[in-house]
């Protein structure tokens, strides 16, 4: 008989990296049909309860409690599995049975009296809490990375306000990301070092220009993250303005790379005009770059591909021709393409590189790109059947309650299988994110879903953005996706032309510039 049990702990906050860690290890228990680890937020408490939960044993589960659900063959089974549960994340959060550790502080400021090296906070709570623990941070005299989600604007621009008035950087939010002398945060990439420093209001974008650097074999000096909205006119720029002032007092930083979406336009002229009169300088405004005059000095690149390569040559530095063979892999892919299969869906992990493809797709096919993120007015979803859709995966509302796409890529693989029951879908567009904090093999969860679409009729064009150096290794993961029957690109951009180039049966597309 089939049994579903929950189990409440009181007053136990885990952060979404560790209750995948949990989750994982009651789906991997004998018998066990369905399992969940997450926080006893209301959103997560109505989830469980549409699933059939019994809600008086939920009706005790509050925000700051974690809750375990499991629905399994058997009551035993299903008592196993959450013991299972409890077990892995007892393990990860180093607590009573997992060995001895050393007792952590209670508090950031009681961390940095105790120690005295200590200068940056990553903070990773419920949005709303952030805040407020962002604070604390610069309070003790802190740097803060702000890992943290949904957390407004108004307090954003009030954070780095402060941070600008304490010269503290706050890194984030919406940008995950930093590298400081040589050492990742969040999520980050294994790269060498080298004459490059990095300023980024994008995420996946500072991941993948820092590993195209590394993988073209120039290392990055130092990769700060300033977080998605911080060229917004809202918060006005304030920590790229920092950033930009200590690589130019860098003398170890001989060029620096500015990423970001569209900023804002008067904060977009600024920051150029600060560029341009220091370093060589490249800014990747996706999108915006004919937009916009450069001064002398600095160079506009369209795409993050066009940014590391500009990049290079301001250090005499050569880089590879990304379009070799591109062209036979679509011409291949495009034989026996069902003729009514004419859409690219692109299903992403990361946001940066869910905006670049629309620039990509829109300039290259001449039509609208539906999204959650829209690069135009009435360009949202849900979209009209054939459209083409790109999705970031990585926004808030797919977030709120759950891990980030990167953490937990088993979402997504459903996603992929919706897309290849779909007739008009000729091409399905994935990005595999690797480096620290991401999943541990995430093309072992992707590559069975891609190979089931492909069976289906529809091509998956695949970009892996990594290193070697990797805890995931570049390598092992293109080869999977690849034994998988997916096309694998070389960058983010390139994946994007060569999506656009199968959906309209073109494959001189594919060897243009993207």
């Amino acid at each position: 008989m089939s049994a579903a049990l929950v189990r409440v702990r009181p007053d136990t906050y885990v952060d979404s990296v560790l209750l995948m860690s949990g989750s994982r290890a009651m789906r991997d228990s004998d018998g066990v049909a369905w399992a969940t680890a997450v926080m006893g937020t209301e959103a997560n408490l109505d989830e469980l309860r549409s699933r059939g939960f019994d809600d008086g044993e939920l009706a005790s589960a509050r925000a700051n409690d974690l809750v375990l659900a499991v629905e399994a063959g058997s009551g035993e089974e299903a008592e196993e599995a959450l013991e299972a549960g409890m077990q892995a994340l007892s393990e990860v959060r180093g607590e009573e049975g997992a060995g001895p550790r050393e007792r952590s502080p209670r508090s950031l400021q009681q961390a940095a009296e105790e120690t005295p090296d200590l200068n940056v906070a990553l903070i990773s709570v419920p949005g709303e809490h952030a805040a407020l623990e962002a604070h604390k941070g610069l309070s003790a005299g802190l740097h803060v990375l702000l890992f943290s989600d949904n957390i407004s604007l108004d307090d954003e621009a009030e954070l780095k306000l402060r941070g600008s008035e304490l010269r503290r950087f706050v890194m984030g939010p919406g940008a995950g990301t930093a590298m400081i002398d040589g050492v990742g945060l969040g999520f980050a990439n294994v790269v060498q070092r080298g004459p490059v420093g990095v300023v980024a209001a994008a995420g996946t974008g500072a991941q993948e220009v820092s590993s195209l650097l590394d993988r073209w074999g120039v290392g990055v000096r130092n990769l700060i993250g300033v977080g998605g909205r911080d060229l917004s006119e809202r918060v006005g720029g304030r920590m790229t303005r920092m950033a930009l002032e200590v690589f130019e007092a860098d003398d170890g930083a001989e060029v620096v790379l500015l990423v970001s979406k569209p900023p804002a336009p008067d904060v977009a002229a600024d920051l150029l005009k600060r560029l341009g009169e220091g370093k060589p300088a490249v800014a990747a405004l996706i999108g915006l770059a004919e937009e916009l005059d450069a001064p002398e000095g600095v160079r506009l690149a369209r795409t993050l591909e066009e940014g590391v390569r500009l990049t290079l040559e301001a250090l005499g530095r050569d880089a590879p021709d990304t379009s070799e063979g591109l062209q036979e892999r679509v011409r291949e892919a495009i034989q026996d393409l069902d003729d009514d299969r004419t859409a690219v869906r692109g299903l992403f992990a990361g946001g940066t590189l869910c905006y670049e493809a629309m620039v990509v797709l829109s300039e290259r096919l001449g039509d609208e790109v539906r999204s959650n993120t829209p690069l135009r007015d009435g360009w949202g979803v849900p979209a009209p059947e054939g459209a083409h859709v790109c999705l970031d995966l990585g926004e808030e509302e797919y977030t709120k309650d759950r891990p980030h796409p990167m953490i937990d890529p088993e979402p997504r693989a459903d996603l992929i299988a919706e897309a290849a029951d779909e007739d008009t879908v000729a091409v399905i567009l994935v990005d595999v994110v690797l480096g620290h904090g991401a999943h541990e093999d995430p093309a072992s969860l992707l590559a069975p879903a891609c190979a089931a679409a492909i069976s289906k009729g529809a091509r998956v064009v695949t970009y892996v953005l990594g290193t070697e150096g990797d805890p995931q290794g570049l390598g092992d993961q293109q080869r999977k996706m690849e034994r998988a029957g997916c096309i694998l690109a070389p960058t983010a951009a390139r994946a994007a032309l060569m999506a656009a180039a199968i959906a309209a049966r073109d494959p001189a597309m594919a060897g243009g510039s993207p």
